[in-house]
């Protein structure tokens, strides 16, 4: 099964394809890696080569493509060969909205409660965790902003940033965490297009163009696995309040998902829990039966790596 997520930084080097292996050449140094192991490419060199042949051998082996600039994903290149799905897919549009309604609750309720479950491991005294829980604890489909505007200043002070506000463009912190959130959606789509789901036919996010709604909703309850990262990154690591996305840091941050975890009873790597989480849902969607979805849970959450 594969599970390495490969990094491609250099600024001058070549990648290709040749007898199913990844090459990566740079000057006189190459590395390869078995295409069946990789699980995702990000390349964020400004002036990498590549070789057609590596894209169309990538959608075969069901590998995603991330090419970004400065360091944030401007384009997600997914194999579709196994994509469609025409039960499945008039399972997904014909979904009672009852049911609908109760696949994101479920969803929300796992996000609020894995991000209380990692507030309470970063800062255990925090006097905000009191509220946190009672906000997360709630059954109200609306508690999700309130919720998170709460976590992220347990957050900010376990990070000694007071200054901290969580916007996707507010640089500093927020640009250590785009980048893990960039590596996350690109494991849960992945898995989406493995098992058939359409992803631009999610539970709660709106239909965009070039959006994937459904990879939005079910990566929801797996960001603070990300957060996790970030903040050990920032504790440990990082002095000065020094933000860059170092290749230090990116080889860092993407290894969360080879993290152990516990998953109904089961230990296994983070991308195998995403992958039955993802299955459970197909498994849901397909049966229109709300009690197949199994989101990962805070019972299930281990924080101390």
């Amino acid at each position: 099964m594969s599970y390495h997520i490969v990094n491609i930084d250099n600024p001058r080097c070549y990648v290709g394809c040749k007898r199913k292996q990844l090459i990566c050449k740079a000057g006189e140094q190459e590395r390869s890696i078995p295409l069946e192991d990789v699980a995702a490419i990000v390349i964020t060199s400004f002036s990498a080569t590549l070789h057609s042949e590596l894209l169309l051998q990538a959608a075969d082996h069901g590998v995603a493509l991330i090419l970004c600039r400065d360091f944030k994903p401007a384009s997600l290149m997914l194999p579709a060969n196994r994509s469609s799905d025409t039960l499945l897919t008039k399972a997904a549009l014909t979904l009672p909205k009852r049911t609908v309604t109760g696949l994101w609750r479920k969803t929300l309720d796992a996000k609020c409660l894995n991000q209380l479950a990692l507030a309470q491991h970063l800062s255990p005294n925090h006097p905000k965790l009191e509220s946190l829980e009672r906000l997360a604890r709630r059954r109200s489909l609306d508690k999700e902003g309130a919720t998170s505007r709460m976590y992220w200043r347990v957050f900010a002070d376990s990070i000694n940033d007071s200054s901290f506000l969580r916007e996707p463009e507010g640089g500093g912190a927020n640009d250590l965490l785009n980048f893990g959130y960039a590596v996350l959606l690109s494991s849960i789509l992945q898995k989406l297009f493995a098992v058939g789901l359409d992803p631009t036919l999610g539970i709660h996010h709106k239909v965009r163009e070039r959006a994937a709604p459904l990879a939005y909703d079910l990566m929801e309850p797996f960001r603070p696995c990300v957060d996790w990262r970030v903040a050990l990154w920032l504790q440990e690591r990082v002095q000065f309040q020094d933000y860059r996305i170092t290749l230090e840091f990116r080889r860092w941050v993407s290894e969360f998902t080879l993290e152990t975890i516990g998953y109904f009873g089961i230990e296994m790597q983070l991308q195998h829990c995403i992958e039955s989480v993802v299955r459970s849902f197909r498994a849901a969607v397909l049966e229109q039966q709300l009690r197949k979805y199994k989101p990962w849970t805070p019972q299930n959450s281990k924080w101390d790596g």
